[in-house]
């Protein structure tokens, strides 16, 4: 299938005009005329990920943070970014992000789902016509009142995590939950005024932690790896339902950090 075929499917499914103004979705490096039989899904385009798309003999990389952020003034092997486009081109691979609009558009309400939030509603609103309303996390009841050292035991069992941190009183009764995925820390005002008693997220520094406490507000740090790893499982049953003549193979598993 020619990948300009896939992207016109997927920015069907996740519109670009649906990112944050400062991402960089999209076609990342390659070209669109490419024949893609093979598709390796993760969620960073890390050298690791290049060498086994490699191995395997993928024609795309899809994943979910983009390889280009920044501007990009010489493409090389002397850094580390560059060295990996060399690579992907040298072997023909294309490479392809959705971020921040897979974030409104799939990450939020699988999360959601996951955690089966009652009545879910839309956490911070980005995108609003007259029919509905899109936008980045979720925020709803949970399926049964627990205490915050419970919510943070079914957080990570839920998501497979092997640790979870959590800023608040452990006795606390929770309802209202809010989750955002990845980096929530700018979003904890939005989940106070939404009327949530904790936001599950990521990257919670330490003042950060404390200040949405005394904000009154309990947080979860699900670390940014923890949630958002549901994009692989979750593009791999879209692409086997949508485009099942694509042979699909996805990243292992794994953790981006060790603790002792």
């Amino acid at each position: 299938m020619i990948l300009s075929d896939i992207i016109s499917l997927l920015e069907e499914f996740c519109p670009p005009s649906f990112a944050e103004d400062w991402d960089n979705v999209g076609l990342q490096a390659g070209r669109t005329d490419k024949d893609v039989r093979t598709v390796y899904l993760a969620l960073d385009c890390t050298s690791e990920v290049v060498e086994d798309a490699i191995r395997v003999g993928a024609d795309l990389i899809l994943t979910h943070h983009p390889l280009l952020f920044g501007g990009v003034k010489r493409v090389t092997n002397e850094d580390y970014v560059g060295k990996r486009i060399v690579r992907m081109l040298a072997s023909d691979i294309s490479c392809y992000a959705m971020h921040t609009n897979f974030d409104v558009m799939g990450m939020a309400s699988e999360a959601s789902d996951e955690l089966k939030l009652q009545n879910p509603d839309v956490l911070e609103v980005t995108y609003e016509d007259s029919i509905s309303h899109e936008g980045l996390g979720r925020i709803g009841e949970l399926p049964e009142h627990m205490t915050l050292q419970e919510l943070a035991v079914y957080v990570k069992e839920t998501f497979h995590i092997p640790h979870v941190r959590y800023y608040g009183d452990p006795e606390q009764p929770i309802v209202m939950t809010a989750v955002l995925p990845g980096s929530g820390k700018d979003e904890i005002d939005c989940a106070i005024k939404a009327g949530a008693d904790v936001i599950i997220t990521g990257d919670i520094t330490h003042h950060v932690g404390i200040d949405a406490n005394e904000k009154g507000i309990a947080v979860i740090d699900a670390g940014h790896y923890g949630i958002e790893k549901l994009f692989v499982p979750y593009m791999k049953e879209y692409l086997g339902r949508e485009l099942p003549q694509l042979s699909v193979v996805t990243a292992k598993e794994k953790e981006p950090f060790y603790e002792v």
